[in-house]
């Protein structure tokens, strides 16, 4: 049999033909995927074992593991691993709880909710840099929130210029622009969940935190494991807030260095490309470990 009758006889399948069709139709995302995203990839994996030189002509020279030894002492690596360790420490779990306190609020018979579901919104749909600039505003000497402090008493701080309160300034912000969107991924979960659930439960006796507790939770189970990966991977990226709130520098006194913000400044700053790409796939194993930690935990 030759090629061509081959190639013929599996043409002549229906099955062929919607295979074809469809990787047909895929290759165009599947092309730009692995132009943007695949091949960088393999990029910086190659640069993180060579020494690059771009300033002149461009070169490599390969220094084994020297990147990923370096890092171990390298006191901004440690300062940026524990402020962007405290950051999801504490954005994740608040954005989580405030994201399903919302939810629950906004399902129930609240006149005016959908009014109330869109003002929530709109801090999701607005610019990130737009956000942190306004929220700079805000957190300025003389600002609107040292003006209400000022107004019931309370002494101001110097939210951007204080060692002990900018990331905490950072992570306010992000807390208050992130958890609408998840309210919208919970309330989206709560209104699946089927009411026959809720009247069974009301037969037997139960009570509104019995009900809570014993059908609502176990229901949103598998979407609070998505809130929480997407949380982990948004707040474990911090840079452009970091960044417009200290001018790239990361102060006060590294106070809000994150790990991208670290990986920007040695790659375009310092310009050590091979570093840097060795700082990124250690942040992508700290992420793709945390992933799977959470993964086990929410896994019956």
């Amino acid at each position: 049999m030759t090629f061509n009758t081959r190639l013929r006889q599996l043409w002549q399948q229906e099955k062929f033909r919607e295979s074809l069709s469809g990787y047909l139709f895929v290759a165009p995302a599947a092309s730009i995927l692995g132009i943007f995203l695949i091949l960088p990839i393999f990029y910086a994996v190659f640069l993180s074992f060579h020494r690059v030189r771009i300033l002149g002509e461009l070169s490599y020279r390969l220094v084994g593991l020297r990147n990923f030894i370096r890092l171990f002492d390298d006191s901004r690596v440690w300062i940026a691993l524990q402020n962007t360790a405290e950051y999801v420490a504490v954005v994740v779990p608040a954005q989580t709880l405030l994201a399903l306190g919302l939810a629950l609020i906004l399902n129930a018979n609240l006149r005016g909710k959908n009014w109330f579901r869109v003002i929530f919104f709109l801090p999701t749909v607005t610019s990130s840099a737009v956000l942190t600039l306004i929220f700079m505003w805000i957190y300025n000497s003389n600002g609107l929130l040292n003006s209400l402090l000022a107004f019931v008493g309370l002494p101001g701080y110097n939210w951007l210029g204080n060692p002990e309160v900018a990331l905490k300034a950072i992570m306010l912000m992000n807390i208050w622009s992130t958890a609408p969107f998840f309210m919208v991924i919970y309330l989206a979960a709560l209104q699946d969940i089927p009411a026959s659930l809720y009247e069974a439960a009301k037969i037997d006796g139960a009570n509104e935190v019995d009900r809570f507790f014993n059908i609502t939770l176990p229901q949103l189970k598998p979407v609070t494991f998505f809130v929480v990966i997407m949380g982990i991977v948004g707040t474990f990226q911090l840079f452009d807030q970091s960044y417009i709130f200290s001018g790239g520098s990361g102060g006060p006194n590294n106070s809000t260095l994150t790990l991208v913000l670290l990986i920007y400044q040695y790659a375009f700053k310092s310009l050590d490309l091979g570093y840097a790409s060795a700082l990124a796939l250690v942040l992508a194993a700290v992420i793709l470990i945390t992933t799977l930690v959470q993964r086990r935990f929410f896994q019956e």
